[in-house]
């Protein structure tokens, strides 16, 4: 046998997954017997969330009458015609295509990659969902984040953006809800962000997924809605509000101005054929999930909005962390007000309590703050001990490790 070693491809280098690569000093943990408390994964159906059931009669009539081939590239016309009634409800106006995809985060890769070139960029927002930069890493294109405003509800911050728009940028990201904030852009917010994009010809990722997940009477502004001629691909799913990450069933909509993005829609749509299709029977679920009975959803919010108080509240209790009420979505997205980088507290809270949550430094944060993430989906009694573990660290962790307070 030669010493002969396989080098793999340079675009991996920097492609990281914070929310499971936490698993991998979590499965350790465990082997010892510790009982783990999970608030990592934004799995519905880890917990006590179940998908409505007349979604999976209708995936199941499918595959019982053997409509487990390939699909059309783009998707089912059944599934399509849904989508489309769904956008137009939400004010969507101008679309020219419809794509179901295996997840969202098929069609966010699949319209990054017909878009971004080597060296280029597209603005991403800190904190985000770190699929995006795993993407970017793999294009070989520029980190450009634009940050959040932590001090204000964690919104887009215009200003940032704006400094941060240059030649090379191709388009512009919104995570609305945000994960992991939790956050709702508000229309101003949201108007100012168009603006900015049509005045610099960037393509606008609106990425929805948690749109149907909101507190306190919130309502959720659809970005295409604000500017039917702006170039905007909506990201939608079935993973989140209808309780079904597993279905592997997203889709993106684009909408804007037809001659602007016919290219670009063709690029796309390559790329679709190449891949053959999403998977087939679970189309058979989107009509009945968008048309039917949404009673799933006055159940679920009913325990978020609970968890979600008590997330704030307890969390809020401890002396060196503060919480920005989340909006909606199932995160929140705590400081560390502390002068230790915020993946050493989480591999020592992991360690010493077995309350696995994620290092801020995962989705990105402004330099000099540190955060964690948590999911406030497991129940009231394990979020509870969750959190009393958290307290009960925090003040060992900062005598045992010197841990000097940033308020």
């Amino acid at each position: 046998m030669n010493s002969f070693k396989v080098k793999p491809a340079i675009r991996t280098e920097k492609i990281t997954y914070a929310v499971r690569d936490i698993i991998v000093l979590a499965n350790e943990v465990a082997k010892s017997g510790k009982e783990m408390l999970y608030l990592n994964i934004g799995d519905p159906n880890l917990y006590d969330f179940v998908p409505p059931r007349h979604m999976i009669e209708a995936t199941y009539k499918a595959m019982l009458e053997n409509k487990n081939g390939y699909s059309p590239s783009s998707g089912i016309k059944q599934a399509i015609d849904a989508i489309e009634g769904d956008a137009n409800r939400k004010g969507i106006k101008n679309i020219h295509d419809i794509f179901v995809t295996t997840g969202a985060s098929e069609a966010i890769e699949l319209a990054l990659t017909a878009l971004v070139n080597e060296g280029e960029n597209v603005l991403t927002p800190t904190p985000g969902y770190p699929l995006y930069t795993a993407i970017s890493s793999k294009l070989r294109a520029f980190e450009n984040p634009y940050y959040l405003d932590e001090n204000n509800g964690w919104q887009p911050d215009i200003e940032d953006i704006k400094s941060k728009i240059n030649e090379k940028t191709k388009g512009i990201i919104i995570i609305n809800p945000n994960n992991p904030t939790g956050s709702n852009a508000n229309k101003d917010s949201l108007k100012e962000l168009v603006d900015l994009a049509v005045e610099n010809n960037l393509v606008i990722f609106a990425d929805e997924i948690y749109d149907k997940l909101l507190f306190d009477g919130a309502e959720h502004v659809s970005l295409a809605s604000l500017n039917k001629d702006a170039p905007v691909i909506t990201f939608g799913g079935l993973s989140k509000n209808y309780m079904v990450p597993g279905f592997r069933i997203g889709w993106g909509i684009v909408s804007g101005q037809k001659e602007m993005l016919s290219d670009y829609i063709e690029a796309i749509n390559k790329m679709l054929r190449a891949r053959l299709s999403a998977n087939h029977p679970e189309q058979y679920g989107i009509q009945p999930a968008l048309e039917g009975d949404q009673s799933h959803l006055t159940v679920a919010m009913e325990k978020l909005h609970r968890r979600r108080d008590m997330t704030v509240e307890m969390l809020n209790a401890v002396d060196g962390i503060s919480c920005v009420k989340p909006e909606g979505a199932f995160y929140a997205f705590p400081q560390l007000h502390i002068d230790k980088p915020d993946n050493h507290f989480v591999a020592e809270l992991i360690k010493e309590t077995g309350v696995v949550v994620v290092p801020g430094s995962g989705f990105g944060q402004k330099p000099g703050t540190q955060h964690f993430r948590v999911v406030f989906l497991p129940t009231d009694e394990v979020l509870e001990k969750a959190y009393n573990s958290i307290s009960k660290f925090f003040t060992n962790y900062c005598d045992k490790y010197n841990v000097n307070l940033t308020v």
